[in-house]
């Protein structure tokens, strides 16, 4: 896809007050909240506030993926700090480490261990990323299990504020739409806890892009719960189908380890459809 401006924020100046040499001009106040608004207010916040807050996220893992009539399972750890990097450690035979994805603030590395080959880019440079609007921290949300605003770091108050949400029972779909993107989740308001996230690219050339993202099975990690069920299915534009399920087994949160991969001189750097298919051949 070609590189775009989507979802970029724009900044909007609103004019607060105006000087005048009339000191009769008053002005008005902002209209009460409708009790439809604020009880939304309310069900954001609380799915906001059931984010995990701990620093640190680690589990084994078992990894799954579909391509086509291609299938992948492997064990392996998953390791997360949150705010600087999220860590896949795929093993083959249960003991050899084959493939190591590696998501941080500035760039996205994917190894294969076995043919000593990898790949570092920028988030500009991987299509879906680009396009989507998805950086680091969108990606931790998606990980982690939370709500996110595209482009941004931090979820404040004012951003919660630009959300749509539509309500039945004790199901809610949370909402928000920038250009040609839209970004859902589904929660329940009894808990504040998000079952699904959805991302949707639609460009008028190329075709609809999806990635859908469901979270089942959860278990308790400090004071919150989190999900150790992960169904994830990215659909291209020509209707291809990627499907990947994680399941996290001894979830906790373990700090003691390195944040950051070396690659050694003897790694060659390939593109990341040549790491696809030697991984796939496994």
């Amino acid at each position: 896809m070609r590189t775009s401006t989507f979802f970029k924020m724009a900044l909007v100046a609103i004019p607060l007050a105006f000087a005048s040499c009339k000191s009769s001009k008053t002005v008005e106040a902002p209209k009460p909240l409708t009790q439809e608004q604020l009880k939304s207010q309310e069900i954001l916040q609380r799915v906001s506030d059931n984010a995990q807050s701990g620093k640190f996220v680690t589990s084994k893992l078992r990894f799954q993926v579909q391509m086509g009539s291609q299938n992948l399972s492997l064990t392996g750890n998953l390791k997360m700090k949150r705010d600087d990097v999220i860590r896949l450690q795929l093993m083959a035979f249960g003991f050899v480490e084959a493939a190591r994805i590696e998501f941080t603030k500035d760039y996205v590395l994917v190894m294969d261990r076995i043919n000593k080959q990898y790949l570092r880019a920028t988030y500009e440079q991987i299509d879906f990323l680009r396009t989507s609007g998805l950086n680091f921290f969108s990606l931790q949300a998606l990980f982690w299990n939370e709500l996110f605003q595209p482009g941004q770091e931090k979820l404040t108050q004012e951003l919660l504020n630009k959300y749509a949400m539509n309500i039945g029972g004790d199901d809610v779909i949370i909402s928000l739409a920038q250009d040609n993107m839209s970004y859902k989740w589904l929660a329940n308001q009894s808990e504040g806890r998000i079952r699904m996230a959805n991302i949707l690219y639609k460009d008028r050339l190329h075709g609809t892009t999806q990635l859908n993202w469901d979270y089942s099975d959860f278990k308790q990690l400090g004071s919150k719960q989190f999900p150790t069920e992960n169904g994830i299915v990215f659909t291209t534009a020509n209707n291809k189908e990627v499907k990947i399920n994680m399941t996290l087994n001894y979830i906790g949160s373990e700090s003691e380890w390195e944040t950051r991969t070396s690659i050694s001189n003897k790694y060659k750097e390939v593109k990341l459809d040549d790491i696809l298919r030697r991984l796939m051949a496994l």
